[in-house]
Order: structure tokens, then C-alpha cells, then sequence
């Protein structure tokens, strides 16, 4: 490829939010015929670059050019109109609608001033078949599987003349044999001079399909590189901000052994799985221990966690508890069993903003209690302080409003319902993120108590791969949305890890 191949070319790209700098001086260039990779961590930039080049947001600094020319984009009403299509993860079609009216919803063809509908679908017909697709354009979209969805949001995103397709996390709900789907036509595309930008965090489709990569982390230009020069290890490396240096003489892939240890299986989970989110797994909870689920975004971890808890269902799988067979089919059985749950996403599925602190705490115990069994006010307030103090929750009081606390002490609430609620298994999923130094100090202390001191069990999930080997007796590693291996021990080091999740031949 040459520079006259360019048809979009980033540079100097900036953009900041209150607080934060999500994009900072990024250059991005993306050739006519070639699958340009975009990847990165969470936080690292990807989403506002997305929504910059299609308008959603205005720059703050930098310049975007257009094959060759500048392009300015006040609205995203202005991106289809230079040729700039985006097919979302969730995708944005109309269920109820027919297939090929969604394809030309706004754009419906006329005739006599009335909607043309025999042209309508005959055009929907001619589309579809451009990827290759034989389906029945009259029928409701939502009569068809996610890939093909997809598919036909891809379509009509090429009808309106696309010369850029953006696709965001396309493949985020999709099993392997709607990925190769999916794949096919991206290549028949590529094949066609599209410029393709893919936005993922699967490793192995990343080096499947893509002809070079671009690593943004916390908002920044890592790179841009030729997919097949980039090593794998490499790649996982700049995503987390390490030295690859750091793991040279490590043995790639190495058979990792056995996990050890003494303690008595508490909930045992035999080949669970649920297509579009985790492949089959095996995971083995004991009482007195933390688990560490360790893997990029993307791999699994928080899949995991909905599974064990009950908010998603399995397709496949057996749970046992204390050696008995029990289907947990709900977050509500799963709080019966003496389960808690603090979640990834502390503001939209952890707290309730507008209630008291004492509120948040106690809704784990009512909600086990059932709406009939109300805890006493003064019950509730000995609940309640006893907590506060135990996690030294900065807080006026135990009646000062959720919104008005701090993300750290937001965090603590969370931890102190599931405390209340005398946990057997606490699933803790990135209870540190968004807190300071300190809170998080304190967070990692307080996991280490209760499952060496308590006897509780805990799966611990985090990003950041330091705090999981700190936190973790045991390690299982994940990628792309597959269990790897697990770690125990000795075995528990970040140089290991990473080579495992690089490694082309594990799992």
C-alpha cells in the first residue's frame, strides 16, 4: 500500500471531558482495502476516536482529511453523507420492522409521493445478495439470528454509497461459525477496495483478519503496526502498558500443571457454557480462597461472574454446591444460596443514587427476606453503623444520600450490603476501579480477611494483572471468551500469564 491508498488520515487528534483527556495527539491512517485493527483496554480511547470521526463528538484538537481533503462533521447526519458508515455492537435496527425496511428506513423510494414498497423490496433483494446472503427480505429482522443482523446492518450501511465501514465489537455476541460468517464477507469487502475499521478485543480474530493494528492505551498512540510483524506477546504487551523485555527467556504456552490446593470445593461448576458469551469451562470454588479470573477485555471474566450469580442462563452445565446438584437460574436463588454479587459497573448496577446509604446496605438482606419480612428501623441502623465502621465508609451519616459519596466509599456500600447479607461466595468484579490509592489499599486488605480469616469463598476480577496475582490463590486465565488454564502457587506470575494468553496453541 502506498500513501495514495490513504483514504482517512488522523492527526494530532485530541478530545477531552471534564476531568478527563480521552484522546491525546492520536494519529490514525486507513488505506482503501485493508481490515485496520483498533484495540485497547478499557479507557483507552477507542470509543471517542469512533464517535469523533463519525461526528458524534466535536474535536478538541487536530485534523481529519478525507480522501486527501479536510473533513469537518457537525452532526453524525454528516458521516454517510462523505461515505463514513458504523455498524454498533448493539445494533440499531427495528425488530418488528421487515429486513428490508430496515435497510432503507429514512431513505424509503418513492412513488407518486407514496412509499414505493415493491421497490423497497426488490432493492433490499439486490443488497442483500451483495453479501452473498439468501434470505426473505419481507420478513421481521428479528426473526433471524444476531449474525445475520448484523449482516444486514452492514448492508444497509454499504447501500448509502460507503467508502469507510466502522464496525464496533461486530463479533462481541457471535459463536465461531457466525464469526467466519461475518469474516466472509468483511474479506469480500476488503477485496472490493472497502476501508475497514474493526474495532475488537479478540486476539486470535485480530490476527485472523486484520492487515495492521493500531494500540491505543489511556487515550494515547502506542503504535501502529503490520499485523503479521507483530508478535503476539508483543501486542498484549503495549495493550497493558508493559515492557516486552520484561518476559524474554519465558517459555511461551508452557504447560502450566495441575491446580493445587487443600480446601473443600464449596460450588463446583462442570462445563458451563452459553453461546455468544463463554465457551464450556470448568471452575472449582473453595471456601477460604480467592480465585482470579486474569485475561484482556473481552476474555470472559465478567461472563463468568453473570453465569455463577444467575443473571445470565446456561445453555450447558452442571453446579454443584457442597457436593449437591442446584440450578441457579436467577440473582435471587443465588442470594438464597448465600451469594453476593458486587458488579463491574458500580454506577448503573451496583447502587440506586437517589436512595440512603442505609438503603443501599440492607437490600441484599431484604431482598433474601422477601418483601414480607421487613427488617425492623433499629435493626437495620445497628446493621448499618456496624458496617460503616468495619470499612470506614466516609460518610456524615448513615441516611446521607448515595450520589453525594465519593466512587471509593460508593464502592465500600456495595461491599457492605453483600457483608450483611453473611456471604458464603462474594464475587467481586473490578471493585477497584475508579477508586484512589488508598481505598483500593484498603479493598485488597479487606479481600485478604475475609477469605483467610472468614472462611469465605471469592472470585476476584480485575483488570489491572498486579492486583490479581497480589489478591489471588489461584489464577484461571482466560482469552476470548475461553478458559486457558489455571495457575496455582509459584505458577502465579504476570510474566506467565501473558505468555499464556499469547500463546497461538493453548486452549
Amino acid at each position: 500500500m502506498t500513501e495514495s491508498d490513504t483514504i482517512v488520515q488522523i492527526k494530532g487528534l485530541s478530545k477531552s471531558f471534564p476531568g478527563v483527556k480521552a484522546l491525546i495527539n492520536v494519529d490514525l491512517d486507513l488505506k482503501h482495502g485493508e481490515i485496520h485493527g483498533l484495540m485497547g483496554e478499557n479507557g483507552a480511547g477507542k470509543s471517542t476516536l469512533i464517535k469523533v470521526l463519525t461526528g458524534l463528538y466535536n474535536k478538541d484538537e487536530g485534523q481529519i482529511f478525507f480522501d486527501g481533503k479536510p473533513l469537518e462533521l457537525n452532526s453524525p447526519e454528516d458521516a454517510p453523507k462523505f461515505g463514513v458508515s458504523t455498524v454498533y455492537q448493539e445494533i440499531n435496527l427495528i425488530p418488528a420492522l421487515s429486513v428490508a425496511e430496515n435497510i432503507y428506513i429514512g431513505r424509503e423510494p418513492k412513488r407518486l409521493g407514496c412509499i414505493d414498497w415493491r421497490a423497497i423490496t426488490t432493492r433490499a433483494k439486490t443488497a442483500i445478495k451483495k453479501l452473498d446472503l439468501d434470505i426473505d427480505v419481507t420478513l421481521p429482522v428479528s426473526s433471524y439470528s444476531v449474525a445475520i443482523q448484523q449482516l444486514v446492518a452492514i448492508t444497509r450501511a454499504l447501500d448509502i454509497s460507503a467508502k469507510v465501514l466502522i464496525l464496533d465489537e461486530p463479533t462481541s455476541s457471535l459463536d465461531t461459525a457466525e464469526v467466519e460468517q461475518l469474516f466472509s464477507v468483511m474479506r469480500k469487502l476488503r477485496q472490493e477496495g472497502m476501508a475497514i475499521l474493526f474495532i475488537t478485543h479478540f486476539i486470535n480474530q485480530a490476527y485472523e483478519i486484520t492487515d495492521r493494528i493500531t494500540v491505543l492505551r489511556n487515550g494515547e498512540l502506542v503504535g501502529q503496526f503490520q499485523t503479521e510483524e507483530l508478535p503476539r506477546i508483543e501486542l498484549i504487551a503495549k495493550m497493558l502498558g508493559r515492557d516486552v523485555t520484561e518476559f524474554e527467556g519465558e517459555n511461551e504456552g508452557e504447560d502450566s500443571g495441575e491446580p493445587g490446593g487443600e480446601k473443600e470445593v464449596f460450588y463446583q461448576v462442570r462445563g458451563m457454557e452459553r453461546k455468544g458469551s463463554i465457551s464450556a469451562f470448568d471452575l472449582d470454588i473453595r471456601k477460604g480462597e480467592v480465585l482470579g479470573l486474569a485475561g484482556l477485555l473481552g476474555s470472559g471474566r465478567t461472563e463468568i461472574a453473570r453465569l455463577l450469580f444467575g443473571i445470565d442462563r446456561p445453555q450447558k452445565g452442571i453446579t454443584r454446591l457442597n457436593g449437591s446438584e442446584v440450578v441457579i437460574t436467577s440473582p435471587r436463588k443465588a442470594i438464597g444460596y448465600f451469594f453476593g454479587l458486587c458488579p463491574e459497573d458500580r454506577k448503573t448496577e451496583g447502587i440506586i443514587s437517589d436512595l440512603t446509604v442505609r438503603e443501599n446496605i440492607i437490600l441484599a438482606i431484604q431482598a433474601r427476606d422477601g418483601i414480607f419480612k421487613t427488617i425492623p428501623r433499629k435493626k437495620q441502623e445497628e446493621i448499618v453503623d456496624k458496617y460503616i465502621k468495619a470499612l470506614d465508609i466516609k460518610t456524615p451519616g448513615s441516611e446521607q444520600i448515595m450520589n453525594n459519596l465519593s466512587g471509593g466509599n460508593q464502592q465500600k456500600v456495595i461491599i457492605a450490603r453483600w457483608l450483611a447479607s453473611n456471604p458464603e461466595f462474594l464475587i467481586l468484579d473490578e471493585p477497584t476501579r475508579g477508586v484512589d490509592v488508598g481505598a483500593k489499599a484498603e479493598i485488597e486488605k479487606l479481600i485478604a480477611s475475609l477469605s483467610r480469616e472468614e472462611g469465605m469463598a471469592i472470585l476476584f476480577i480485575s483488570s489491572e494483572l498486579e492486583e490479581v496475582i497480589r489478591c489471588s490463590d489461584r489464577v484461571a486465565v482466560l482469552r476470548d471468551r475461553k478458559k486457558l488454564t489455571e495457575l496455582t502457587g509459584e505458577q502465579i506470575e504476570d510474566s506467565t500469564i501473558m505468555h499464556i494468553i499469547a500463546s497461538e496453541d493453548v486452549g
